[in-house]
């Protein structure tokens, strides 16, 4: 974990005192408050949030705050207005000696920071508007407002302490991990005041700076993830088509939280949004072992079974596969519907996870086939590239029900393990050069 940075307090206009913490020392001011929830020190707990301020930290004053009544700010007795929070924008850019900042808000935040932009155009460099409305109630009038089903779900989890109920909203691609989920209860449950979350909601839902969008001077850039649960992207859409100087990024996902596994993308955008050059592609080639699952049949069984009982048998497989790449030591890489990727420092764990997940998840009726490979893989961001990955998949697609693949390189180099496996003959991978010895597990 990082050593979260020495808070500090900055005085608001009612003598409040608002938490605030600094980080980097680029020549731009990034002022940094997220939404729905947040703690100052408890942020810096997570991977993914503390990559994220790392990141934006390398080219920028980072300047991050809670919010009044939350976290390790001045606690309030009643839920704070708009135009208060504007100001606690202000107080903190007074306090950090900031003249001229760029503003980011995420969620709800990201509506605070454009009424600053509105209020304060000479004190605001750029705007990062993160998966935000000007207006968060629908309407029929135009595209502006979050998914009421969605809400009302999220607003009835948080009350009744629902943990999968949150994430399924929050953080859906992370809330079978363990670690996440301990770190998030913890983090909600100190980040909120004692002001029940439905009047926090209800004072959100009744905002509404339509108005004051065509004031907005600065540059602004909408980020929006295109299967956001919460706040469809055509919101984002409207709101940069209202803008007179506006970017829009569309990045794949269903998260509304910001610490999701695209972090690495969200601060490259920031990065040349404000500064002009992105970094580098990150490429980094290391040794690793790559394992692939998928389903077996999937296709038919989602049509036998229809999509709402589809989606919680898939559930069940997502949480029993992610139990085994934790208990044998891999990495999740990404998840594309039933398919799996992830990589292993060991060939004999990635061999045994396979194993023991193919038994987890025929106990929930369904099979998986699998395949495992070692090779040199590209590391670009949270992904995975190269020939070797490539080898794994082809490798996997070979399989049938029940069946762990290996390549001719991993029976070697777990020799002496007491692995046995069966000769499957040699194949010509599609789009790999040569012809491939693959070998099956054999099972006792």
């Amino acid at each position: 974990m990082t050593t979260p940075p020495e808070t500090q307090y900055a005085t608001a206009s009612d003598r409040l005192k608002i938490a605030y913490q600094v980080t980097g020392s680029g020549d731009i001011d990034l002022v940094f408050m997220q939404g729905a929830v947040a703690h100052l020190d408890l942020a810096w707990e997570d991977p993914r949030l503390s990559r994220l301020f790392e990141r934006l930290s390398s080219f920028s004053r980072l300047i991050r705050f809670d919010r009044r009544g939350m976290g390790m700010s001045g606690v309030t007795d009643r839920p704070a207005t708009l135009e208060e929070q504007v100001e606690d924008f202000a107080a903190v850019m007074d306090a950090t000696g900031s003249e001229r900042a760029a503003l980011f808000g995420t969620i709800d935040a990201g509506t605070i920071a454009l009424a600053f932009a509105a209020a304060h155009p000479e004190r605001t460099r750029a705007v990062i508007a993160f998966e935000t409305a000007p207006r968060w109630t629908p309407s029929e009038e135009d595209d502006y407002g979050a998914d009421p089903a969605a809400l009302a779900r999220f607003a009835e989890a948080t009350q009744a302490l629902d943990l999968d109920g949150q994430l399924s909203i929050v953080a859906p691609s992370r809330k079978d991990d363990p670690a996440f989920r301990s770190w998030f209860r913890r983090y909600t449950r100190s980040a909120q005041s004692g002001i029940p979350v439905q009047v926090v909601m209800m004072v959100m839902m009744s905002w509404d700076i339509r108005d004051r969008l065509p004031t907005i001077e600065p540059p602004v850039l909408v980020l929006n993830r295109s299967e956001h649960a919460l706040l469809p992207v055509r919101n984002a859409r409207a709101l940069a088509a209202a803008l007179s100087n506006a970017r829009l990024v569309e990045m794949p996902g269903r998260d509304t939280a910001i610490f999701s596994s695209d972090v690495d993308l969200v601060a490259d955008e920031i990065q040349g949004f404000l500064t002009g050059s992105r970094p580098p592609p990150r490429h980094d080639r290391i040794l690793a072992t790559v394992l692939f699952t998928d389903i077996v049949g999937s296709t038919e069984r989602a049509a036998s079974i229809g999509d709402r009982d589809w989606r919680e048998l898939l559930e069940r497989h997502h949480r029993l596969l992610r139990a085994e790449l934790e208990r044998y030591g891999g990495r999740e890489v990404h998840t594309a519907g039933d398919g799996f990727l992830a990589t292993f420092d060991s060939p004999r764990r990635a061999i045994e996870c396979a194993a023991a997940a193919a038994r987890a998840i025929r106990s929930v009726g369904l099979e998986i086939r699998a395949g495992v490979h070692t090779g040199e893989i590209e590391l670009s961001g949270g992904d995975v590239q190269g020939i070797a990955v490539h080898i794994g998949a082809r490798i996997a697609a070979l399989a049938g029900a029940g069946e762990v693949f290996v390549s001719s390189t991993v029976k070697d180099l777990v020799a002496g393990s007491g692995i046995e496996f069966d000769d499957r003959g040699s194949h010509a991978l599609k789009g790999v050069p040569g012809e491939w010895r693959v070998h099956a597990v054999a099972t006792s």
